[in-house]
């Protein structure tokens, strides 16, 4: 199932990723921020359980900004937990 999250806080606008019927993160895209780094962290999280990805992005800060694109991203998988 295709999933969407709007950002706050963060240069990337949106999140854009799948879970699949195992219940597996795919296809994670960013819209803005730091392309490059935001395909690595794509790559890195695929195949994961949004669980796993929570515990290991949940926090993640960028400078002295209260949250980050890694740290966006935990927040959209939390509501799928």
């Amino acid at each position: 199932m295709k999933h969407s999250y709007t950002t706050c806080g963060t240069c990337s606008r949106q999140i854009n990723y799948e879970i699949d019927d195992q219940g597996l993160v795919r296809n994670v895209s960013f819209v803005g921020g730091c392309n490059g780094n935001l395909k690595g962290i794509g790559l890195l999280v695929d195949g994961l359980t949004p669980a796993q990805i929570v515990e290991r992005l949940k926090g993640v800060k960028c400078g002295v900004k209260g949250t980050s694109c890694p740290d966006q991203l935990a927040c959209a998988l939390e509501q799928h937990l």
